[in-house]
């Protein structure tokens, strides 16, 4: 390693010390794992499937059929490859002309923009979208806009200054937990000859008819270029998808850095899906169960003086601010019993943290009774009247 290099890592090392010595005691590491009576709400499985029983069976019997398959990039695999019949069972489930699968949400983000991206074009990337899309316009080298979250009136200006080019969002937001405005989103774009990337991870599963996600619920599949999602949230798998046209679907395998050089998904990760998949269709159910539960903690969670705006969905910011307040009050509800997860920079911005609560369709009444109960316990040692994002709108997270 060379003497420059070595300097700037034992700076990084360092600063990464004194930053987890300010904390006053452990975020992540040192926290006791949850018990089978505590509630666990750090989880992106949002319908419980993770241990569905159909879904372990498929993955069981083709793990035994076929171990791990033929571990190679997916370019070679055989048209008759069930990979391909799960990418064509899931264009049809998204009203999608084709997707292309790949090893997550990550890889899907970064290979469709560094693939269909000129270097040097302009990508508009919303502040709270996922690193991904940031990584992926980089991986382009394309010229990176962000704009204001949610703010279609500074995008149009960006659009304005820069030219037409890329539109990049998530279509519901990982910490702050709101939707997009899509239907603005596609009105803007038309008028500006843009093209539009939405990342339907925390929606697919979720929303729409059977899970489709959003787009497919406000009919704009022939609006939205690009969808592209992580398989690891409702879908509780391993994999990421991107929905577009056919040739585009056929181009990114060979031009996707991460799809040519990355071996493929493994059959019994496939078989999963699929069987999740059948689930996914015929689980309003668990998607009814799901916004309800989400309803009744987001509202008593306000009526206990918990700023949990803008969320309006299954995913639930409690926002102390700061790395030491989210420690205290993560610590806090670990007590209680009420497990939720830790978010601080780089995943979000400093001084902005937030501790998340990710609901899920199965809990019960008692359960959302005793997270309702252990927040008001807390309330008071976590210091909640210090906490100046619970003053100001969550869309400033």
């Amino acid at each position: 390693m060379l003497a420059h290099e070595l300097t700037y890592l034992q700076g990084q090392l360092e600063s990464w010390r004194r930053r987890q010595d300010g904390w006053g005691g452990p975020i992540f590491r040192g926290r006791r794992a949850p018990t089978e009576h505590d509630l666990t709400l750090m989880s992106n499985d949002y319908l419980c499937l993770a241990r569905y029983p159909d879904v372990v069976r498929a993955q069981v019997k083709v793990l035994v059929e076929r171990g791990n398959g033929a571990l190679m990039s997916g370019v070679y695999s055989a048209d008759c490859d069930p990979h391909h019949a799960l990418e064509e069972r899931l264009a049809a489930f998204l009203s999608a002309p084709a997707v292309m699968l790949c090893q997550s949400g990550w890889a899907a983000n970064v290979g469709l923009l560094q693939a269909v991206v000129r270097p040097g074009d302009p990508v508009y990337v919303d502040e709270l979208a996922h690193a991904s899309l940031w990584a992926g316009a980089a991986a382009a080298q394309a010229r990176v806009r962000p704009f204001a979250h949610n703010d279609l009136d500074h995008l149009e200006r960006a659009i304005g200054a820069s030219g037409p080019g890329l539109i990049a969002f998530d279509t519901l937001y990982s910490v702050t937990g709101d939707l997009c405005p899509l239907v603005d989103l596609v009105g803007l774009a038309q008028r500006t000859g843009c093209d539009l990337v939405a990342d339907e991870s925390h929606t697919l599963g979720v929303l729409g008819f059977e899970g489709a996600g959003l787009v497919p619920s406000l009919q704009l599949t022939d609006q939205v270029a690009y969808r592209t999602a992580s398989l690891a949230k409702a879908f509780a798998g391993r994999a990421g998808l991107v929905a577009c046209s056919a040739e585009v679907a056929g181009y990114l395998p060979y031009h996707s850095l991460g799809a040519v050089f990355s071996s493929t998904l493994l059959p019994q990760d496939v078989a999963g899906l699929a069987a999740t998949l059948d689930v996914i269709t015929r689980a309003d159910d668990r998607r009814k169960r799901l916004a309800h539960n989400a309803q009744v903690l987001r509202d008593g969670l306000t009526a206990l003086g918990y700023n949990v705006r803008p969320s309006e969905s299954q995913i639930i910011p409690l926002q102390p601010g700061t790395e030491p307040a989210v420690r205290l009050l993560q610590e806090a509800l670990d007590r209680e019993g009420v497990f939720g997860a830790a978010f601080i920079p780089p995943a979000v911005p400093a001084r902005r943290c937030v501790q998340r609560l990710s609901v899920h369709s199965e809990l019960t009444d008692a359960d959302l009774s005793r997270v309702l109960t252990a927040c008001a316990a807390v309330r008071e040692e976590a210091d909640l009247k210090s906490w100046k994002s619970t003053r100001r709108l969550g869309t400033a997270l």
